[in-house]
């Protein structure tokens, strides 16, 4: 296989070995929490899900770098870069919400560091779902009990029948930008429907059709690289809230495409 799809297939097989290890802790009355220097919550099940991803990267592609989000980044030397988010959606998790997932990417580094993902999986382990990507190949969902078969977004082009999604409202009231409530909230009015089924799971549900926008303005680099090449293999659109194609910004836009320039006009400036 090419480096990608080799890639693509072991990232897939690794985010469901460790999605497996985090349900070993879900919904378990003993998972103690802790708190990070910015206040998220982490548990033994993010540390340890996240070190059985490095294992499995180490044992299969030992020249690899790899950057996690709870332990130091290691470098490489064969021109890729695995980004690791064992749990998105902390918060999802240790209050036993199935919408939490495990988010595994690959990116070619260049001279100034990784350039665009190339690789993203998002697996929902509570719930049994992947979607799945390499650039180039296609984007592809499977549920439990099913086949995979190739991810779409939706043909909605009416922003006014358009599922909108975010992550956790209320935090953003003193994120920045400053004002990106003012922007989310009149987006959620403007759609037919506004829901808070946040994280990557609301990126995928863009992917395979179910909704249509989804955005969070405050993000980190492990938070979205998985999820762009999913989004964008399924035909939708990828930003920042500048319009910038990019996972480097720390924060994000995801529609069905049709939709992307009427979302990307409330928040460009923002």
């Amino acid at each position: 296989m090419n480096d990608l799809t080799d890639r693509r297939d072991a990232a897939v097989e690794f985010a469901r070995e460790a999605g497996r290890l985090t349900l070993e802790y879900f919904r378990n009355s003993e998972l103690q929490v802790e708190r990070k220097g910015d206040g998220s919550p982490v548990t033994e099940a993010d540390r340890n899900a996240e070190d059985l991803l490095r294992r499995r990267i180490g044992e299969r592609f030992p020249d690899d770098a790899i950057l996690g989000e709870e332990f130091p980044e290691k470098p490489g030397t064969s021109g890729f870069c695995w980004v690791l988010d064992p749990i998105d959606g902390t918060k999802s998790f240790v209050h036993g919400v199935p919408l939490y997932t495990t988010l595994v990417a690959v990116m070619e580094t260049g001279p100034d560091g990784p350039t665009e993902p190339k690789v993203g999986v998002i697996y929902a382990p509570a719930t049994d779902e992947i979607a799945y990507a390499a650039v180039g190949h296609g984007s592809w969902y499977q549920q439990p009990g099913g086949e995979p078969i190739r991810a779409k977004a939706s043909g909605i082009s009416a922003l006014g029948e358009a599922l909108v999604l975010t992550t956790e409202t209320p935090r953003y009231a003193d994120s920045r930008p400053a004002d990106a409530m003012d922007v989310i909230n009149g987006l959620n009015a403007d759609g037919r429907l506004a829901r808070t089924w946040g994280d990557a799971y609301g990126y995928m549900m863009v992917a395979i059709g179910r909704a249509e926008v989804m955005l969070d303005p405050v993000l980190s680099l492990w938070d979205v690289a998985a999820l762009k090449p999913v989004i964008e293999e399924a035909g939708g659109r990828f930003s920042d809230w500048q319009g910038t194609p990019s996972v480097h910004t720390g924060d994000a836009v995801c529609t069905n495409g049709h939709l992307h320039d009427v979302v990307i006009s409330r928040t460009k400036g923002r």
